[in-house]
């Protein structure tokens, strides 16, 4: 069986590669580093998702506190009576409702009471 030179596929792989990594500061060997990166990135695409959702109830529990109307009225209890009556607003659309429009959180929140 005649031998295989990988050639310039394999040299472009590595260059590839080393390209990739040549931003990063460290002082693992290239292989390492891309393992490193895409694991980093792969946990930070999920940390961000987490995030995001924090911020969003956040928003929203500072805006419903506000409400001058009902007292002792929290993001929790606004979350349980929105899905007892079935409206079905997902926590980014309610968050956004909360900076540009208070007043139409403050009518879906009073709404939900009633």
């Amino acid at each position: 069986m005649t031998r295989i030179k990988r050639g310039y596929i394999a040299r472009k792989h590595r260059t590839k590669t080393r390209l990739f990594t040549s931003s990063f500061r460290s002082r693992l060997t290239i292989p390492q580093q891309k393992i490193k990166a895409s694991v980093s990135s792969h946990r930070d695409r999920d940390r961000k998702k987490r995030d995001f959702r924090r911020l969003w109830i956040s928003r929203i529990n500072a805006v419903i506190r506000e409400n001058k109307n009902i007292k002792y009225y929290s993001y929790s209890i606004f979350m349980y009576n929105l899905y007892k009556r079935k409206l079905l607003l997902n926590r980014k659309i309610l968050a956004q409702i909360a900076i540009l429009n208070r007043n139409c959180l403050y009518m879906i929140s009073n709404e939900i009471i009633k």
